[in-house]
């Protein structure tokens, strides 16, 4: 993430490369390829790198600079391309031949270039059509506000922006419809919620964080993103995911706690895994944050959280089983 007007900023870039422990020839996967940040500076360490993003332009973008990637053209390349979303790791890398690496990192959300195009639709800075697909394909942001009941508007409010008026802003965006463009539905969140031009975090932020995470499916995709990961790394393979906001950090905080704690009891409130089943991460590491140099350099890494851990030599866990309680609510609650 970096600020508006200025070159994509990586987040984090050197404590995701330290948890990472990178040896030259380390085989990596990029889940979230956005700018290349991360991708350039595990491939100036040696590393060959698996990089996967469901954004076309993303693709395009490193594919139509072949002097800043020339590991794209190396004998065997360095650099593979997936055009795909990272919950699909597992069929990809089995497409390459490959069913085991040494890494995978993630950048969990929406990319600085997403932000940043207001034709993208992802934020309310510079009016544009209502879209937020990261695919480019699919249900568009418009397509759901303007289609959707205003019941399962309002759920989706509470659940993915923790909007805790989201009833009251669900009856205001069915009562505007049409909506078209970021600016009319930044409008009408504001007006439902009674904003104060100058109040220091705009309203419609939470609405906005919603809508995108609903339309992109983004908390299903990280599940299956962590799952393929700890099905493709190695033992002694690595995982550093970077979050955003509190939704993706409680889903990768409680996967790599309940990850590393298989057969013991984490609480009296969740069921037990099978006595005797090992753990399949280990060395969990504490929680890191942006420095004050990074926070003064990027704003928009104030909110970054990483989190890592290194993978044992267990089988990976039944990735079918139900999923635990991650503490967010399940009904809007006014």
């Amino acid at each position: 993430m970096s600020a508006p007007g200025v070159p994509h900023i990586p987040v984090l870039l050197d404590e995701v490369v330290a948890a990472l422990a990178l040896q030259p020839g380390d085989l990596v996967i990029d889940a979230t390829l956005g700018a290349g940040g991360y991708t350039r500076r595990l491939l100036d360490a040696g590393a060959t790198v698996h990089a996967f993003d469901r954004d076309p332009d993303a693709i395009a973008a490193i594919r139509a600079d072949p002097a800043k990637w020339p590991e794209l053209e190396t004998d065997p390349p360095r650099l593979v391309l997936h055009p795909r979303r990272f919950s699909e790791m597992v069929e990809g890398m089995a497409e390459a031949g490959i069913d085991a690496v040494d890494g995978v990192v993630m950048d969990i959300g929406v990319s600085s270039m997403q932000l940043d195009q207001a034709g993208r639709g992802f934020a309310f800075a510079s009016d544009g059509p209502l879209d937020m697909r990261m695919s480019q394909e699919g249900m568009s942001a418009a397509d759901f506000v303007n289609e959707a009941d205003e019941a399962e508007i309002a759920d989706v409010l509470y659940l993915y922006g923790e909007e805790r008026q989201s009833r009251r802003v669900a009856r205001a965006i069915v009562a505007a419809r049409p909506i078209e463009t970021t600016g009319e539905l930044a409008r009408v969140v504001r007006k439902a919620l009674g904003h104060r031009p100058g109040a220091p975090k705009d309203p419609a932020t939470r609405s906005f964080q919603a809508i995108r995470i609903h339309v992109n499916g983004e908390l299903d995709e990280l599940d299956a993103g962590l799952a393929g990961a700890e099905a493709l790394l190695r033992s002694g393979g690595r995982l550093a995911v970077v979050t955003f906001h509190s939704l993706e950090d409680r889903k990768v905080k409680h996967f790599l706690r309940d990850a590393s704690s298989a057969g013991k009891a984490t609480s009296r409130h969740l069921p037990q895994v099978a006595a005797g089943s090992p753990p399949a991460f280990s060395a969990v590491a504490k929680a890191v944050r942006p420095g004050e140099a990074e926070l003064a350099a990027n704003p928009r890494s104030r909110s970054a959280t990483l989190r890592s851990a290194v993978r044992t030599d267990a089988p990976a866990r039944d990735t079918n089983r139900p999923q635990k309680n991650t503490g967010v609510p399940h009904e809007p609650h006014q």
